[in-house]
């Protein structure tokens, strides 16, 4: 994935921010994802015996939405995101026993704190995969699991293309391959699986409010300014490819477990 340096990172916190009170209900992706994520947490915690509750960090925890979840399975459930207006969603909700605003890249505990780390797409918008996941890591109790979603190279593929189509920029950010995402979690004992997700449209619009709605303004803009005019919108409409079920946008959805030793 590009890097992404320290002022874009607060930049992204605040358009997630901005788009903290309606993200919930958009955020139909996101949603099903977490929720395959749980599925993945539970028979993992299954096989492996573990005594329950656990004490969980959701790691990019947005609104709350599967902290609140976590919570009401009975963990006692820290809450970590960059954006401070999602964390203000997630405490009107009492969604988490704590808060914390923090990078995952830093988190500001000591190490081996938590039984389970769950993180739902939201490494993607660290600068080093690998950095992240080894300070996941280090505050991950030892017999402790680490379950994440992340998005692999080729997401958002129909928009990056139509994109093109147009002015040989694809205005979507690059994201890693698999075979990178694998090597980054070469370190640890591991799980990966791949999924293709393709989500129908019925207009641009919608499409690419699905994006803004959720706080990722950056995909759909890039790094120029000023191009979204009418008509722009109406050329990339043209541009873009069209399916029997309405305007395709494909997420390459990554579902990860790494075990802490």
């Amino acid at each position: 994935m590009t890097s992404i340096i320290c002022h874009d990172k607060q930049k992204i916190a605040a358009a997630f921010g901005r788009a903290a009170t309606r993200y919930d209900a958009i955020a139909n992706y996101q949603q099903t994802a977490g929720e395959q994520l749980l599925n993945k947490l539970k028979s993992t915690l299954v096989a492996a015996q573990v005594n329950m509750p656990l004490r969980v960090l959701d790691a990019g925890c947005g609104t709350g939405f599967f902290s609140q979840k976590l919570k009401h399975q009975g963990h006692t459930v820290t809450a970590l995101d960059l954006s401070s207006g999602m964390l203000d969603v997630a405490k009107s909700k009492n969604a988490a026993d704590e808060y914390l605003c923090a990078d995952i890249e830093s988190i500001p505990t000591h190490s081996a704190q938590f039984d389970v780390i769950f993180s739902n797409l939201s490494i993607q918008w660290c600068e080093n995969l690998h950095g992240a996941l080894s300070e996941l890591y280090r505050v991950t109790k030892r017999g402790g699991v680490i379950v994440f979603t992340t998005l692999a190279e080729h997401s958002l593929n129909e928009l990056s293309k139509a994109w093109q189509l147009l002015d040989e920029y694809s205005h979507v950010n690059t994201f890693l391959s698999p075979q990178a995402i694998t090597s980054s979690c070469q370190t640890w004992r591991h799980e990966l699986s791949f999924q293709k997700d393709t989500l129908y449209f019925p207009d641009l619009i919608s499409l690419l409010n699905s994006l803004k709605g959720i706080g990722a303004t950056y995909l759909t803009e890039g790094r120029q300014t000023g191009l979204m005019t009418r008509k722009r919108l109406q050329q990339l409409a043209l541009a873009y490819p069209m399916a029997y079920q309405g305007l395709p946008l494909t997420y390459q959805t990554v579902f990860g477990v790494i075990y802490r030793d």
